[in-house]
């Protein structure tokens, strides 16, 4: 297992995962190894496809919300993401997510102890 943290700078909004914070926009900053980020890079692009599912579904006029909602699918996934930038994020990451409350972090602060 590979144990060396590099800081990588993550922007939700487009999906990126950056290695330097120099002329880009980020929101949350993490300290984690090469499996780690790979990670958190397959939640990113489960998270687009899943995003891309329910924008082409708001398109079809004539298929109901409510049957097979594609949501479902990009809720886990932000979950998901939210979950490993709190676990890896620095001090400010933490404290934003924490504020936001979409995540349990009482449960995640148990977990990595």
């Amino acid at each position: 297992m590979e144990s060396t943290q590099n800081a990588y700078y993550i922007d939700i909004e487009n999906g990126t995962i950056l290695d330097t914070a120099d002329g880009h926009d980020w929101q949350f900053k993490v300290y984690a190894n090469g499996e780690q980020i790979a990670e958190l890079n397959r939640y990113m692009r489960q998270n687009y496809d899943a995003d891309l599912k329910t924008y082409v579904r708001a398109h079809v006029p004539f298929m109901e919300y409510h049957k097979k909602s594609q949501n479902p699918e990009y809720d886990y996934t932000m979950v998901k993401l939210y979950e490993m930038i709190y676990k890896f994020g620095d001090e400010e990451s933490r404290q934003h997510i924490n504020k936001m409350g979409i995540i349990d972090t009482n449960k995640i602060d148990k977990e990595t102890q």
